[in-house]
């Protein structure tokens, strides 16, 4: 139960409706004694009243007793009736309280999870994979909603009915409630040690799902893979296997609570044979009526689900404390990189690095070793470098999905530890080098760029222009208003690139990053998307990461990283004079190009 108790301020934030759900199911529950009474006095009114008939002359006074009886039937049958309504009126009512809180907490979980996965570093997310995340916030939501709700509202009517059918079975005969409440600390053990049980599978069939929803979640993102090399076959046996190893822990699970509902039920049938026995002795003697052994009768069947439900109960409350258990391990994860503060400030473009020193998270190897360079407002920087040199890394640092080991990095001198993580974010259109789409229509994917995303339809028009996508978008049947599928599965790797870039541009930020997001146009596009973006790099810093030298000539610096540090910078003129790594790259793709055109 410890994990549950995070869930408290919940109970804190809903106590209204609690209240009013334990006020409503006290009330239906006194509604249910009253005819039970109703019942008992029934039996020995009309037990009394066909002994007094039997002992009667046949006649019209015997035939107006009959009807006396009669009429004492149905006033008793009409007072259970009644009670009975009124007892599920406010069952109803129980339940549009306790179950409609139980979605509003689930409700609230759900968005507190989200937020905070969220605001969680990158490195978080290279750690975990995405079948577990959802896997958390769906399964295990649902989980512990079920103890909000059902579980919540079934311990409520538990404790009220035993409170009020004790009591009052205590009033007529204690003896006989003794014997009754016998084999109930019998029942208190068994639950003991069976929730311990269920907890412990509950806990193996969560991490069992979560394992398949992170096998299904890659297989269907890696589709055209699969089908590309063939391998259906072999993903179904592997899917298979998991859910064989699924299907047995569950089935262990099903057992544990198989056996379980019997033995409750066959320790409050023995309940029940227990007041006829003892109750029949006890009317025999005079100290009861067969009216109270009928209350008893129905006291104890009215205990039975609410008892039976306890191990329901305890499963529900077991498997809710494991999933929240889990909840809770990202629900505590600290970001290591969280807003400083929330100045609202403008930022016109200056960057600068200095002697910056940066190692991923959980390694030892050294990205970037020293790097510093300067970038005034509206000057371009490009980056170029072989693979694994620490170019996309610079990226990163900038827009601080991570921080500097050492050194650090300036925004228009400010460190960017210091800026309001927002604004920072706000002021760079970033190009990522895995572009990365929704499943929403191409004029969404472009205004995502904008924070408020209302952008005029000639804003996107012409971000689409400048990112040289325009004329393709035009040749879908819905234009703009056509759905790319999930990860825009269905554009090509260009055309995706492209919208990245449009959406990159369209809210025209201070600072640009371009990280190498012309890999995948061909020579021809690429030429008009830079000439595009000369335009749209006017007075804003810009640093472009590339692999291609035909990307970069322009920019007002180079920078050559090699092994995470400078070894080269200037411009093309300069870099081509200094006859290294740069001039020997670039010498080889001209080959590339001509041997291509040949």
């Amino acid at each position: 139960m410890k994990a549950l108790f995070s869930l408290n301020k919940y109970l804190w934030k809903y106590r209204w409706r609690l209240l009013l759900g334990i006020a409503f199911v006290t009330v239906s529950k006194i509604f249910s004694i009253y005819p039970v009474q109703a019942i008992g006095k029934a039996f020995d009114a009309v037990g009394d009243s066909i002994k007094i008939y039997k002992a009667m002359s046949p006649g019209l006074e015997q035939d107006a007793f009959y009807n006396t009886i009669t009429d004492q039937i149905v006033m008793y049958s009409l007072i259970v009736f009644g009670f009975a309504i009124l007892t599920g009126i406010f069952l109803f009512f129980t339940r549009m309280t306790i179950i409609v809180m139980s979605r509003l907490i689930e409700y609230d979980i759900k968005n507190d999870i989200f937020i905070h996965y969220q605001v969680l570093n990158t490195s978080f997310y290279k750690k975990n994979n995405t079948g577990d995340l959802m896997n958390r916030i769906s399964e295990d939501v649902s989980r512990v909603r079920m103890y909000f709700g059902p579980a919540i509202m079934y311990t409520i009517n538990l404790v009220v009915l035993f409170a009020l059918v004790i009591s009052t079975m205590i009033e007529v005969n204690a003896m006989l409630t003794l014997y009754v409440l016998l084999p109930l600390p019998f029942l208190s053990v068994i639950i003991y040690y069976v929730s311990h049980i269920i907890n412990k599978k509950s806990e193996r069939v969560q991490f069992h799902l979560s394992q398949i929803s992170t096998f299904v979640q890659e297989a269907f993102s890696g589709i055209r893979v699969i089908k590309a090399y063939n391998q259906q076959h072999s993903k179904e046996v592997f899917f298979e296997k998991e859910l064989v190893d699924y299907r047995n822990i569950s089935l262990e699970l099903v057992k544990t609570n198989a056996l379980f509902m019997p033995m409750m039920t066959l320790l409050i049938g023995l309940s029940t044979i227990i007041t006829i026995y003892v109750g029949g002795k006890l009317a025999i003697s005079g100290e009861i009526t067969m009216g109270n052994i009928a209350e008893f009768v129905i006291y104890v069947n009215m205990l039975t689900w609410p008892v039976a439900s306890l191990g329901w109960v305890t499963s529900l409350v077991q498997r809710a404390a494991a999933s929240q258990e889990r909840i809770n391990e990202f629900l505590h994860s600290v970001p290591e990189i969280s807003n400083t503060n929330n100045d609202e400030i403008e930022i016109s473009g200056k960057i600068e690095f200095k002697d910056v020193q940066f190692t991923y998270p959980g390694t030892n190897a050294t990205i970037l070793d020293g790097v510093s360079f300067t970038i005034q407002p509206g000057e371009s920087l490009a980056i170029i470098g072989r693979t694994g040199s620490g170019k996309s890394t610079i990226a990163s640092l900038l827009t601080r999905l991570y921080d500097v080991t050492n050194g650090c990095i300036e925004v228009d001198g400010i460190d960017v530890r210091k800026i309001n993580l927002n604004i920072l974010r706000k002021s760079i259109g970033y190009v990522p080098q895995e572009v990365f789409l929704f499943s929403e229509t191409i004029a969404n994917n472009i205004a995502f760029g904008q924070r408020d995303l209302k952008v005029s339809r000639a804003v996107i028009e012409e971000a689409a222009k400048n990112a040289e996508v325009y004329e393709n978008i035009l040749d879908f049947p819905n234009r703009f208003d056509t759905k790319v599928g999930e990860r825009g599965i269905t554009l090509s790797g260009g055309q995706k690139q492209r919208i990245s870039i449009a959406r990159a541009i369209i809210g025209k930020p201070s600072i640009l990053v371009f990280d190498d997001c012309l890999s995948a146009v061909d020579t021809e596009t690429e030429k008009k998307i830079i000439s595009n973006l000369k335009t749209v790099m006017e007075n804003r810093s810009t640093i472009i990461i590339s692999h291609r030298i035909s990307s970069v000539t322009h920019c007002d610096k180079i920078i050559v990283l090699d092994e995470g540090k400078i070894v080269e910078s200037g411009n093309h003129d300069s870099l081509l004079k200094q006859s290294g790594i740069y001039a020997e790259l670039y010498q080889k793709q001209l080959l590339e190009e001509v041997s291509i055109e040949v």
